[in-house]
């Protein structure tokens, strides 16, 4: 019995070590199988490395390699964004410290070079997007002076993303650059702080004497009015004494021709007047008055 188990041992053996190597072989072939196949996403490419040298790109999708030879190198080609934060002079010797966003998107079809030439997307931030963004944006707002770069924001703006969109060349295309945020000395801002309080007050003394002056214009109107006013009625008064005058002395004028014309006339207006009664005092000698009967 003993001997049939010793005998049956090395039988045994062989059959675990041909398991072993039987399941090594499916590892080793289901492992050479998944390094033959790759898939790219949406948003990206890639490029094909063989022993490090470049051979070809892949577009989004599932592709097949040489396992052990072949590398696959994932770029993005999405919009992206990149930060700088600058210290930067204006053109009057004001330090900044400004902070521009920049957009930028890989050119699919040029991912080759932006890999052969800047080892993928990092390179391409830091040795193209970043220095030349540096150059163009000092070089733009060092034209302006640290009041106009505050006043007329929108325009430094605007020149800053046309002259980095212009200075920077490569399998890349920059979409905009935004300027998020200027910073001046603390004592800059104080004296512009200064400025804009003087400024004020410059204004409100030119309000104050406006309205002076249109107060003063109201009263020398309101004034002049009050004399044209008074004038006028003195005018108009004197025009009715002129004219009640000229009436009364057209009357007189005419009573008196009319007297001297008719003698009897005299007589008339004298019985009209008197009242008929004599006088009851007399003075020695005078006179009686009469009237005459014809």
């Amino acid at each position: 019995m003993l001997g049939k188990i010793a005998s049956n041992v090395p039988t045994l053996s062989l059959n675990g070590g041909r398991l072993v190597v039987l399941i090594a072989a499916v590892v080793l072939i289901i492992s050479l199988a998944m390094q033959g196949f790759y898939t790219v996403s949406e948003g990206y490419r890639a490029v094909i490395l063989r022993n490090g040298s470049l051979v070809g790109t892949a577009e989004p999708g599932f592709g097949l390699k040489i396992p052990f030879m072949d590398t696959v190198v994932k770029i993005s080609v999405r919009d992206n964004i990149a930060r700088l934060e600058l210290p930067t002079y204006s053109f009057d010797q004001q330090l900044a410290t400004t902070r521009i966003s920049i957009s930028y998107r890989i050119i699919s079809d040029k991912v080759d070079e932006a890999f052969s030439r800047y080892g993928g997307e990092q390179g391409i931030v830091e040795r193209l997007i970043n220095p030349k963004a540096t150059e163009g944006f000092k070089e733009t707002f060092g034209k302006y002076t640290a009041s106009l770069a505050i006043q007329e924001r929108e325009k430094l703006g605007a020149d800053v993303n046309t002259r980095i969109i212009q200075n920077i060349e490569g399998p890349v295309v920059i979409t905009s650059v935004q300027i998020e945020n200027i910073d001046f000395s603390s004592q800059y801002e104080h004296s512009v702080e200064e400025r804009m309080l003087a400024q004020v007050l410059v204004e409100k003394e030119k309000q104050n004497l406006a309205k002076e002056r249109v107060l003063a214009e109201i009263k020398v109107t309101q004034a002049k009015a009050h004399a044209d006013a008074i004038e006028a009625e003195a005018h108009a008064e004197a025009e009715a004494i002129r004219l009640k005058g000229e009436a009364e002395a057209k009357a007189i004028t005419a009573r008196s021709e009319a007297l001297k014309n008719n003698a009897a006339l005299i007589e008339l207006v004298t019985a009209e007047k008197w009242d008929g009664k004599l006088p009851t005092t007399m003075i020695p000698n005078a006179t009686v008055p009469f009237i005459s009967t014809k």
